[in-house]
């Protein structure tokens, strides 16, 4: 199983302007929703060719869907957002990693028993998915390799279609994988309508931070005409088994924070692979950085520095900077609380944003150990402030990105 975001909302991550100008020009693509890995073709006798296109190998996975289907088994808890947006969720069956699931209509149907949780690819309950009866499982692809678990669903006579929006590198381009759940489910009016509304709303955010961003160029040339407001500097991430993951400028995440007028700090141009970094090179580009993005399972400061002490000399730098450029205090008065094992009284909560997958709602103020593995939704700010000793880094509420 793989948690991923829901359908992209157009929401951007953090509207950021910094004073140094410079000329620049943003380039797009002709048609950034359309996906590279998924065709959907409608038939003229009616329903839809799908056509999934392995991004390794160029292999193809190709479905014929003549009528809806109703019950499917989704491998990946993204096919759960799709489907939730067009109304295609009674069609769900079965699930892998019932634990990642947030959707409380889904999680309602779990703890009923309407809906089965099959396991993971690696070790699924073959004779659960028998029973359920599915007319499709819906699963992912993360090498050329195939695996065990689609060999073994062949042999039962089960029908499975890989689903690669994962590996899609703009926004909207997994936004668009919308439709091949309308098709699936004979939701297409819906799912077109889901896209457009995503799509404009999107593109729209993105023009007023470029608007904002640009201001009249004083040379009397028309490449002076217009000048760039210098983008904001984001560090990203924080090593993961040692190896430190900075995403290509290709990434849908680079897209994300370029399109919202930031910069990802070491991010390799012309690829959407990450790439990895050092900590002593990371250490250097907080030297640069004005925000510290995703800061893995870390939930608060003291988890933060528990990683590597040499963190609470990073956010030093990061609020720094961030002071330096206006968007906030070296003195706190931006932020809700401190925390003394940062080596500072300063406190952090305005230069560092937590990625996490949507979560029950809890009480009180202690937050649950166990997080989600994966990260990135998108949506509205919902803040509070910590109001215990350990400062709470900020979160991300229900299905909506949290932004300082």
């Amino acid at each position: 199983m793989k948690t991923y975001e829901y359908i992209l909302s157009a929401t951007i991550l953090l509207v950021s302007i910094c004073g140094c100008a410079r000329k620049s020009a943003v380039a797009t693509a002709a048609d950034e929703s359309e996906p590279l890995f998924l065709a959907v073709r409608p038939l003229p006798e009616g329903g839809y060719s799908l056509i999934s296109l392995s991004p390794f190998d160029g292999s193809r996975d190709t479905l014929i869907i003549s009528r809806p289907l109703s019950r499917l088994i989704v491998m990946s808890t993204s096919h759960i957002g799709f489907l939730r947006a067009i109304g295609g969720e009674d069609a769900i069956v079965g699930v892998s990693g019932a634990e990642y699931v947030y959707d409380s209509t889904v999680r309602a149907r779990i703890g009923e028993g309407r809906i089965l949780d099959i396991g993971y690819d690696a070790s699924p309950d073959y004779e659960k998915i028998m029973a359920l009866k599915p007319e499709l499982v819906l699963t992912y692809s993360v090498s050329p390799v195939k695996s065990q678990f689609l060999t073994k669903l062949e042999s039962l006579g089960i029908r499975s279609f890989t689903v690669n929006e994962h590996l899609e590198s703009h926004p909207l381009a997994r936004a668009s994988y919308v439709r091949l759940f309308g098709a699936l489910t004979g939701n297409m009016s819906a799912a077109d309508s889901v896209l457009a509304v995503v799509s404009k709303d999107y593109q729209a955010l993105r023009d007023s931070v470029r608007a904002m961003m640009t201001v009249p160029g004083k040379g009397p040339q028309s490449a002076d005409a217009e000048q760039r407001i210098c983008a904001r500097k984001i560090l990203v991430n924080i090593p993961y088994k040692d190896q430190w993951f900075i995403p290509g400028q290709e990434n849908y995440l680079s897209h994300l924070v370029r399109d919202a007028g930031g910069e990802i700090l070491g991010s390799e141009p012309g690829t959407s692979i990450s790439g990895q970094i050092s900590v002593e090179r990371a250490y250097s580009l907080s030297k640069e950085a004005s925000l510290w993005l995703n800061v893995g399972w870390c939930r608060t400061l003291d988890q933060l520095l528990s990683v590597n002490p040499l963190f609470g000399d990073f956010l030093m730098n990061i609020q720094k900077n961030a002071a330096a450029n206006g968007f906030g205090s070296a003195s706190g008065s931006d932020s809700a609380g401190s925390s003394d094992s940062a080596g500072s009284s300063a406190s952090v909560d305005g230069f560092v944003i937590q990625m996490v997958k949507p979560r029950p709602k809890w009480s009180g103020t202690t937050i649950p150990a166990k997080t989600p593995k994966a990260a990135t939704t998108s949506g509205k700010a919902a803040w509070s402030a910590p109001t215990s000793s350990s400062v709470t880094l900020s979160e991300y509420s229900a299905e909506n990105m949290a932004m300082l």
